[in-house]
């Protein structure tokens, strides 16, 4: 009986470190689509901004993604488009 309940507890032990994992894995993508999609990008700016220029007001939101589409528009790179 003990053998059992030895094995149940290892194969608890297993699942909760693969499903932990999974989940590690699954916030990493999450993480870098919405890093490669921009989507933390304006939180980015506003993080750096308050570190190297403290007495300054950052950008609004509307104003950063206006100017970064308007650097875009000058500066296509490598876009397709």
């Amino acid at each position: 009986m003990a053998d059992i309940v030895n094995r149940a507890d290892a194969a608890t032990t297993l699942l909760r470190t693969l499903l932990s994992g999974a989940g590690r894995v699954g916030r990493g993508i999450r993480w870098y689509i919405t890093t490669l999609m921009g989507d933390s990008a304006y939180a980015t700016y506003v993080a750096h901004h308050r570190r190297q220029h403290p007495n300054e007001e950052p950008l609004t939101e509307r104003q950063f993604w206006r100017q970064r589409m308007d650097d875009q528009d000058r500066n296509p790179g490598a876009r397709c488009c």
